[in-house]
């Protein structure tokens, strides 16, 4: 829609492609009114165009994150490099998995340090990666060898790859050590693969399937609380293999019991304290590989995980 000469929108039937009148009042975003000759349509178009570029121009450089997406892109899906500033949690060295991680220590822990995960060949593109291999966990043990980064965090943004190597392969990525994004090979249900488990179904179409690459891109804004009481719950935007999945989800509780993480057993999971927590992987006796995972520290003063 075009704006005329007393400021309303011309509707599409009055635009300057059906004007039909001899003398053809325009204002073409910001440009100096003038009257052309309705013959002249050739220099109405390259008036129009050049003043749409110059209007996204103006955008790009004046409005914070009119471009955020594009300009993003490199660092989403497989592969993403990490972005500056972030913080290298695996890159497949058994350097950085003693440096950055420890295990979870919660109610159903059962290993014991140094850290029985493994540090293996990468199945797909060479170099190595970290291996969901400890005994202690098997059967499905979940909270019985899980792993925790050293720092804990509350806003952040996270990316993080990982591959299920067998059919039904289970593990899990917690954010804060409380909220799970699941990983889970064969279910397509709100506690299947890429689901913020029991919220939201599984985006399963995105997943690239069993002994392949997938990736998860995260941003995370903590629940916030004044007083000591909560105000406002946690929320999550989540691409899965570069697609968008989840936007601005607001995730309602710590599910799974004291097992699954820090509030699991406040209250039914629902009794949020206001306490930052560590990014947490899940170990349930599979073989599910990560690695390229890094992370970066936000402050969102909005409640808005878009990316």
């Amino acid at each position: 829609m075009l704006v005329g000469e007393s400021g309303r929108g011309l509707p599409r039937s009055k635009s300057i492609g059906s004007c039909h009148s001899e003398m053809c009042p325009l204002v073409v975003f910001g440009v100096k009114r003038a009257r052309l000759s309705s013959g002249d349509w050739g220099t109405i178009q390259r008036t129009m165009t050049t003043s749409l570029m110059s209007l996204c121009l103006v955008t790009a450089l004046w409005i914070p994150g009119a471009f955020q997406l594009e300009a993003a892109d490199k660092h989403i899906g497989v592969g993403a490099k990490p972005i500056r500033g972030a913080e290298i949690l695996i890159d497949g060295t058994r350097k950085t998995l003693d440096e950055r991680w420890v295990y979870w220590e919660g109610p159903g822990f059962k290993s014991s340090m140094p850290i029985r995960w493994q540090v293996v060949p990468d199945p797909v593109d060479g170099g190595t990666v970290v291996m969901t291999d400890d005994r202690a966990a098997d059967g499905g043990k979940y909270g019985a060898a899980d792993i925790v980064t050293k720092r804990a965090y509350r806003d952040f943004r996270l990316h993080i790859e990982f591959a299920v190597m067998k059919p039904g392969g289970n593990s899990g990525v917690y954010l804060q050590n409380r909220y799970e994004i699941q990983i889970l090979d064969g279910d397509k249900t709100s506690h299947g693969m890429g689901a913020v488990i029991n919220q939201t179904e599984s985006p399963y179409d995105a997943y690239h399937g069993v002994g392949k690459w997938n990736s998860y891109d995260v941003v995370f804004r903590a629940a916030r609380f004044e007083g000591g009481k909560l105000q406002e719950k946690a929320l999550v935007t989540v691409y899965f293999n570069g697609k968008r999945v989840h936007e601005n989800v607001t995730i309602l509780q710590v599910w799974g019991g004291p097992n699954s993480g820090i509030d699991g057993g406040n209250q039914g999971g629902k009794g949020i304290t206001d306490t930052p927590g560590g990014l947490k992987l899940q170990c349930e006796g599979h073989d599910v590989r990560y690695r390229n995972t890094w992370i970066q520290v936000l402050d969102l003063k909005k409640p808005d995980t878009r990316f």
